[in-house]
């Protein structure tokens, strides 16, 4: 179960980086740091309020940091090179886990399981697993079906895809083109941190946890092909349960070497991604 564990882990963040690519074109390597900020914020709330109410605070002020990010950094620039916007979302990523680190520390912090605890199990035909697993495993599902009727049934959904397809074209038809890259930000701190909120139980979470998260996730986006939201779960499937494997050959070091080397080979040989997305051959532009 650890490799679906951590697979499901892994897709939420790619989905993140799906939902500004499909809206902008923009790769967001900042999103790793929503994630961390989601769990970071809930486990600080959580002193004081409800955990749900803890959860849901720490999911709308990452909304306002993804929100702020756009407006600040992004929005200004006209038609930045792929380049160009990776080396601005790496260096936000790194001022947010730098402000993370002078307000939280380097100490390790946790949410409790949202039913159960960590030493009591649902036997599954034989199978004992965590209550939060499950936890982990129904949001992701639910992320995907919900962010795949968003971006194909509602007109709003359509609109931040036709602003990724041309912003030009989309602003003559009366898209607001500014808006949509701005609610794509938004949209995507969320599932950052939702996702930061319910793993953060089985993880733990530390100012730079973010990292190697954004890492990974992109790893997974690219496999499953980038702007593909319901193929991102079986990359994230594919790595979680690769690097589950690894430990039995490798020494548990070079685990995080996994997502690096597969990455490489992707990029390398199909940088389309194994479903074939063929809109993620614009890395070729590195």
């Amino acid at each position: 179960m650890a490799g679906i564990t951590y697979g499901t882990i892994y897709a939420i963040v790619a989905i993140g980086f799906n939902i500004i690519y499909n809206a902008t074109g923009i790769i967001n390597f900042a999103q790793g740091e929503f994630v961390m900020l989601g769990g970071m914020t809930a486990v600080t709330l959580n002193l004081y309020v409800p955990m749900p109410l803890a959860i849901l605070l720490a999911v709308v002020l990452t909304m306002i940091v993804g929100a702020v990010i756009e407006i600040v950094f992004i929005r200004w620039l006209y038609k930045p090179s792929v380049l160009r916007m990776v080396i601005i979302t790496i260096g936000v990523s790194i001022l947010i886990r730098e402000i993370a680190l002078h307000i939280w520390g380097d100490s390790v912090r946790a949410l409790p399981y949202f039913t159960g605890s960590s030493v009591t199990s649902i036997n599954l035909g034989g199978v004992y697993i965590s209550s939060q697993i499950l936890w982990v495993v129904g949001v992701g599902g639910l992320a995907v079906a919900a962010l795949t009727a968003f971006f194909n049934l509602t007109m709003l959904g359509r609109q931040m895809r036709a602003c990724a397809a041309n912003r030009d074209a989309a602003r003559l038809c009366g898209i607001d083109a500014g808006n949509m890259v701005t609610l794509s930000f938004i949209l995507s701190a969320a599932i950052g941190a939702i996702g930061g909120c319910v793993v953060c139980p089985i993880t733990y979470v530390q100012y730079d946890s973010g990292t190697p998260l954004a890492i990974k996730g992109f790893t997974v986006a690219i496999l499953g092909g980038l702007g593909n939201s319901t193929a991102a779960v079986g990359a994230g499937m594919i790595l979680g349960i690769l690097e589950s494997f690894s430990i039995w050959v490798l020494p548990t070091a070079y685990k995080e070497a996994i997502s690096i080397a597969i990455l490489l080979v992707i990029l390398f040989f199909k940088p389309s991604g194994l479903f074939g997305s063929a809109e993620a051959a614009r890395l070729k532009e590195f």
